[in-house]
C-alpha cells in the first residue's frame, strides 16, 4: 500500500476536505470515534483514554497535470514538511489557541486555518507519488 508506482507532477486546483486533521488509530490509522474522555476504533476494537488519541494528516486534493483533473488523498507524515510540524503538534497548537483565546466554537479557528492552507497549496505545482 505504500509503494509508489509512479511520480506525478501536478498543480494543486482546490483542497477538498475542510478537517485535514483526524484523531487516527495507532495499530491501524483508522480514523478514531472520541468522546470527552475516552476513544474507540471501530476497525480494530483499539481503545484507550481520548487525552491520549494521537493525529494524523488527510488532505484531499483536487490536482491537475497538463492533461487531466485528479482526485486524491495524501496521509500521514509525509505532509508533516509541509505543514512544518507533525499532525500531534498542530493539534495541540489549535487547542492552546482556542482555550487561550477563550473561543467556544472551533469554526473561526478552523475556517483560519483552511484559508492558510489554501493559501500554500492551491495553485503550486507538486510532484505526487501514486
Amino acid at each position: 500500500m505504500n509503494s509508489v508506482q509512479g511520480l506525478l507532477a501536478a498543480s494543486v486546483i482546490s483542497i477538498q476536505n475542510s478537517c485535514f486533521i483526524y484523531p487516527a488509530c495507532q495499530n491501524c490509522f483508522s480514523r478514531l470515534i472520541l468522546d470527552s474522555r475516552r476513544f474507540n476504533c471501530l476497525k480494530c476494537g483499539c481503545t484507550g483514554e481520548a487525552k491520549d488519541a494521537s493525529y494524523r494528516y488527510k488532505l484531499s486534493l483536487k490536482i491537475a497535470d497538463t492533461n487531466d483533473l485528479f482526485d486524491i488523498t495524501v496521509f500521514g507524515s509525509c505532509l508533516d514538511p509541509l505543514f512544518g510540524v507533525t499532525a500531534e503538534n498542530l493539534q495541540g497548537y489549535i487547542q492552546d489557541f482556542n482555550q487561550l483565546s477563550g473561543e467556544t466554537s472551533t469554526e473561526s479557528t478552523a475556517r483560519a486555518l483552511v484559508q492558510a492552507v489554501e493559501a500554500c497549496f492551491i495553485g503550486k505545482r507538486f510532484i505526487f507519488g501514486v
